[in-house]
C-alpha cells in the first residue's frame, strides 16, 4: 500500500546513521551472484551502506514487536478503512469535511501510536519519519505539476484516452507512478470535459498510470528501489518487461473496449455527433509553465542520488521542498488558478493517511514477524500473498518481508537480494514479490498514494468517482482476471 515515494529510503538511511547501526563485518563474504558481477559497475551501493542495513538493525526490533503483538491490535486499521469506505457512502454531507476526517484520524491513530509508543519508540519513530516522507515527495509533486499548464483542449475520444494512458504508464517508470499522474490527470481530465461519463476514465488511469505503469524500473515505484539499495541491480527490473507489456497492453485494450461503448452510448443520447463535439472542443495543445519540467526532474535527481550516493541524514527531504518550493515561487499564481490548482486534495490525503500510517503499525509488525509461518514456497504465492497484503499495507516493508522469506527458502542473505538472483528459483521469487507488490496495489483506493489523489483531484473537478467498494467492484472484474492470468503465464 501507499507507495509512499521512496520513503523508505529515506527513513532507513536517517534512522540507520541515527542509531548508528554497524554493517556487514569486512570479512563477511560477498554475493557470487553472475548478475552482481555483470552489473557491478552499473549497481554502486552494496550491504556497507547504512540504508541495507536496515535488515541488520531496524527490521529485527519490528519482529520482536510483532511477536509481542496480539491479532486484534490490527484492529483499528480495519476499522479506519471501513470507515473510510462506508462514510462517504452513509454520511457524505459530514464525510466530505477534512475536519471530520482528521478526528476520525485522530480517534483512531492516537491511542495506536501511544499504546506502540510505550512497547517500541523507534516503530512509531519509524513511522512518523516515513509519513513525512511521503506527504513532502506527494506535496512537492503536487505543486510542481500544479504549475504545468497543458493548455488546448485534446479530444476526448477512446482512441486518444487510450493513447494518453499508454503515455502514462511509460511516464510511471521514468517519473515514478505519482509524478505521472499528477502531470497527467489534468490534461485528461480538460480532454474528457464535454462527456458526461466519464469516472471509468479515472479508474483506468489509476490502474495503469498510478500503479502497473511503474513495474519497469527502481525509479517507478519504491518497493522496487528499495530492492535497488538491497543489491538488486538497478536494470534487473528490465526483465520484468513481459509482465508490464501484458498487464498494461491487456488493461489499454480492455479500457478502449469499454471506453468506446460508453462513447457510443453517449453519442446515441446527444444531440449531433459527439465525435464532431469533441473535435470542435479541441484546440491546439501547448504547454506553459514549463520551467516546472526542470522541478520535475529536479526531484526525480534526488531520489537517484538517493539511491546511488551516500547522503547526509535528510538531504532527500530537504532536496524535495527545495524543488517545490522553487516551483512555487517562480510560477504565476495565475498559472496555478488555470490549471485549478487548490489545496483540498492533498489536505485531505494527509490527513487519512496520518490515521492509516499510525494504525498500520500493529499490522506491518505483526507481517514482519509471522510472514514466514504463511507457507509459502512457490512463485505464484508469493505474487498472491505480496499484492494482497499491498493492496490495503504499505507495499514497501510488505516487499522486504516477502523478499526475506524468499531468502530463507533458497538460503541466501537477506540482506544482499542480488544473491537470490544466483539461484533460478530465487529470481523467480523476486520477480513474483516485485510484481505482486506493485501490481496489485491497484486494487484498492489506498493501495497507492496517488490513487487517492487523483480520485481527489477528480472530483474537485465535478467528476463523480466510484466510493471505496465501487472502485473494488471494478478492480475485481477488470484486474484480478488479469492478475489470474498473470499467474499462469508467468507465475504458474
Amino acid at each position: 500500500m501507499l507507495r509512499a515515494g521512496f520513503t523508505e529510503v529515506l527513513v532507513t538511511g536517517m534512522l540507520m546513521r541515527w542509531m548508528r547501526v554497524s554493517t556487514r563485518p569486512a570479512s563477511a563474504p560477498r554475493s557470487r551472484s553472475r548478475h552482481l558481477r555483470q552489473d557491478v559497475r552499473a549497481e554502486p551501493i552494496r550491504a556497507a551502506d547504512p540504508a541495507i542495513a536496515v535488515a541488520e538493525g531496524l527490521w529485527q526490533p519490528w519482529k520482536m514487536l510483532g511477536h509481542r503483538l496480539p491479532l486484534w491490535s490490527v484492529a483499528p486499521f480495519g476499522l479506519l478503512l471501513l470507515c473510510i469506505a462506508v462514510l462517504p457512502l452513509a454520511i457524505p454531507h459530514l464525510w466530505d469535511r477534512n475536519r471530520n476526517k482528521a478526528l476520525l484520524c485522530l480517534l483512531l491513530g492516537a491511542p495506536v501510536a501511544i499504546w506502540m509508543g510505550t512497547l517500541d519508540a523507534s516503530a512509531v519513530l519509524h513511522a512518523a519519519h516515513e509519513y513525512a516522507a511521503f506527504l513532502i515527495l506527494l506535496g512537492a509533486l503536487f505543486v510542481i505539476a500544479g504549475g504545468i499548464v497543458v493548455r488546448g483542449t485534446l479530444a476526448g475520444t477512446p482512441g486518444l484516452n487510450a493513447a494518453l494512458l499508454g503515455i502514462g504508464a511509460v511516464l510511471a517508470s521514468v517519473i515514478g507512478t505519482t509524478g505521472a499522474s499528477m502531470v497527467l490527470v489534468r490534461p485528461l481530465l480538460r480532454a474528457n470535459s464535454v462527456r458526461r461519463r466519464k469516472a471509468h476514465v479515472l479508474v483506468f488511469f489509476i490502474f495503469v498510470v498510478s500503479n502497473v505503469g511503474g513495474l519497469l524500473t527502481p525509479l517507478g515505484d519504491p518497493p522496487l528501489f528499495l530492492g535497488f539499495l538491497r543489491g538488486v541491480p538497478f536494470l534487473w527490473t528490465l526483465r520484468l518487461l513481459p509482465i508490464w507489456l501484458f498487464v498494461n497492453g491487456a488493461l489499454l485494450l480492455v479500457f478502449f473496449v469499454v471506453d468506446s461503448t460508453i462513447f457510443r452510448q453517449e453519442d446515441i443520447a446527444t444531440p449531433g455527433d459527439l465525435d464532431k463535439i469533441a473535435m470542435r472542443h479541441r484546440v491546439p495543445v501547448h504547454i506553459a509553465g514549463q520551467r516546472n519540467l526542470l522541478w520535475l526532474a529536479g526531484v526525480v535527481g534526488v531520489l537517484a542520488a538517493a539511491g546511488s550516493m551516500r547522503l547526509p541524514p535528510g538531504v532527500q527531504e530537504a532536496g524535495m521542498l527545495a524543488m517545490a518550493a522553487l516551483a512555487w515561487f517562480s510560477t504565476s499564481p495565475e498559472l496555478r488558478r488555470e490549471n485549478g490548482f487548490a489545496w483540498g486534495p492533498i489536505v485531505e490525503v494527509a490527513v487519512l493517511f496520518a490515521g492509516i500510517f499510525a494504525t498500520m503499525i500493529p499490522a506491518l509488525a505483526v507481517l514482519n514477524a509471522r510472514g514466514a509461518e504463511l507457507g509459502l514456497s512457490h512463485p505464484r504465492h508469493f505474487f498472491w500473498a505480496s499484492g494482497i497484503l499491498s493492496s490495503f499495507l504499505d507495499n514497501a516493508p510488505t516487499y522486504l518481508t516477502f523478499a526475506s522469506v524468499a531468502s530463507g527458502l533458497v538460503g541466501t542473505d537477506a540482506s544482499d537480494l542480488g544473491q537470490l538472483l544466483a539461484v533460478p528459483r530465487g529470481a523467480a521469487l523476486l520477480a513474483a514479490v516485485s510484481a505482486g507488490s506493485v501490481l496489485m496495489g491497484a486494487n484498492t483506493y489506498v493501495g497507492n498514494g496517488p490513487n487517492f489523489m487523483v480520485k481527489a483531484i477528480a472530483e474537485k473537478a465535478g467528476v463523480r468517482m466510484p466510493g471505496f467498494f465501487g472502485y473494488m467492484a471494478w478492480s475485481a472484474a477488470v484486474l484480478l482476471p488479469l492478475f489470474a492470468a498473470a499467474t499462469f503465464l508467468f507465475f504458474g
